[in-house]
C-alpha cells in the first residue's frame, strides 16, 4: 500500500467571510427549529435536515481481519456497539404521500462504556454539489428562512438556486444523478451509502462506503419505507460490508472538492456493520429522537476532514441545542 497523505488542519479552515456566514445560518437554524413543529405539523421539534426518523436500531460494527495494518492500533477490538438511524433528508417531515428517495444511514459506534467513539451520518447519494462554502452557507441559510417565513424568501431562495446550475451540469455528478433517478424506487436498505465528506482515521484521511450485502432493492414494493424497514427486520437481518477509500495525493482525491469521484483509490474492505432481527428501537422516544449524530463529538483521531465539513460541528450543535430546549418543555414522549 502506497503512503497515505496526512491529515492537516489547514484542510478546514475558514476564512473571516465564511464565518461570519456561518453564524447567520446558525441563527437560521435556531429560527427553523423553533418552527419546526409547524413547519412538519408533529407535537415536538425536529432536525433542520434528515428530519423525518424512519427507524432507530441497534447492532454491531465488526471489524475484519483483513483490516489494514495501519488502522488496527484504531480499530483494536473485534467489534463494537452501534446504534443506526435511518431516515429522509429531507427539512420537512412528509406526513402523507411518498418521500423523495434521499436516505441517511447515520452510525453512531460506542465502546464499552457506551460511550461514543464516533459518529458517521451516511447518506445514499455519493457527490455533494457545492464546493463554495460560501454558496453553500447562502443556500443553507435561505433554504431555512424560506421555510421559516415563505413568499418573503421565495425569490432570493431561486436566486441561489441559480448559481449552483454550473456545478450541478458536471459531468460525474451528472452520471450519479442519473443512476439515482434509475434506482429510485429502491428499498432503502438496498442503497450503497456514502460519507460524501473526509474523515480522519488516526493521520490519515478516507471517504467511507457502505454496501448492503443480504437487502433486495425490490422489498417493500408496495409499503411505505417505514413500513418495509419493520417488514424487513420482523423476517431477516442486515449485512453490510465497511469500506474506505485512502487520500493519496490531491489531484485524484481532492479533499474539499465534493461534486468529484475519488480515484486511483481502490475501496478496502474493514468491516460489517450487523443489524439482527430483533434490531428496532421506538423511533418516537424522546431519547432517540433526540440523538445527535454530530460527527465532531467523535474521538479526534476520528472526525471529519474539509471546509464543508467543518459547518456542521457549529450546526449540529445550534440544531440539537434548540430542540433539546423544546422538547424537554414539551416534555415530548
Amino acid at each position: 500500500m502506497q503512503e497515505p497523505l496526512s491529515y492537516h488542519k489547514n484542510f478546514e479552515k475558514l476564512t473571516y467571510e465564511e464565518k461570519q456566514l456561518l453564524e447567520e445560518a446558525k441563527k437560521s437554524i435556531a429560527d427553523f427549529v423553533e418552527k419546526s413543529s409547524a413547519i412538519s405539523d408533529v407535537p415536538y421539534s425536529t432536525r433542520n435536515a434528515h428530519a423525518k426518523t424512519y427507524a432507530v436500531l441497534k447492532g454491531e460494527f465488526v471489524i475484519g481481519a483483513e483490516l489494514p495494518f495501519e488502522l488496527k492500533a484504531i480499530f483494536n477490538k473485534e467489534k463494537y456497539n452501534i446504534t443506526v438511524r435511518l431516515s429522509n433528508a429531507h427539512l420537512k417531515i412528509n406526513n402523507g404521500g411518498k418521500d423523495i428517495p434521499a436516505y441517511g444511514f447515520a452510525i453512531k459506534i460506542k465502546d464499552d462504556a457506551d460511550r461514543t467513539i464516533a459518529n458517521y451520518p451516511l447518506v445514499n447519494f455519493p457527490l455533494f454539489p457545492i464546493n463554495s462554502v460560501t454558496k453553500f452557507l447562502k443556500l443553507f441559510t435561505v433554504i431555512n428562512r424560506f421555510f421559516v417565513k415563505k413568499t418573503n424568501y421565495l425569490f432570493p431562495l431561486l436566486k441561489q438556486l441559480y448559481t449552483l446550475i454550473p456545478n450541478l451540469l458536471y459531468m460525474p455528478f451528472l452520471k450519479h444523478v442519473f443512476r439515482f433517478i434509475r434506482n429510485k424506487n429502491n428499498f432503502i436498505l438496498s442503497f450503497d451509502y456514502h460519507s460524501v465528506g473526509v474523515y480522519r482515521i488516526g493521520d490519515y484521511m478516507v471517504k467511507i462506503k457502505l454496501s448492503p450485502k443480504n437487502a433486495a432493492e425490490n422489498f417493500g414494493k408496495n409499503v411505505s419505507v417505514k413500513k418495509g424497514i419493520e417488514d424487513f427486520f420482523r423476517a431477516h437481518h442486515f449485512e453490510s460490508d465497511v469500506f474506505v477509500q485512502f487520500c493519496y495525493n490531491l489531484k485524484d482525491q481532492p479533499v474539499n472538492i465534493l461534486n468529484r469521484d475519488w480515484k486511483n483509490s481502490t475501496f478496502i474492505k474493514i468491516g460489517e456493520i450487523r443489524l439482527d432481527k430483533d434490531a428496532l428501537l421506538n423511533p418516537k422516544d424522546c431519547g432517540n429522537e433526540l440523538l445527535s449524530f454530530n460527527p465532531y463529538e467523535s474521538a479526534e483521531i476520528l472526525q471529519p476532514v474539509g471546509k464543508i465539513q467543518k459547518l456542521r460541528d457549529e450546526a449540529y450543535k445550534v440544531s440539537l441545542q434548540t430542540r433539546k430546549k423544546i422538547n424537554t418543555l414539551l416534555k415530548y414522549k
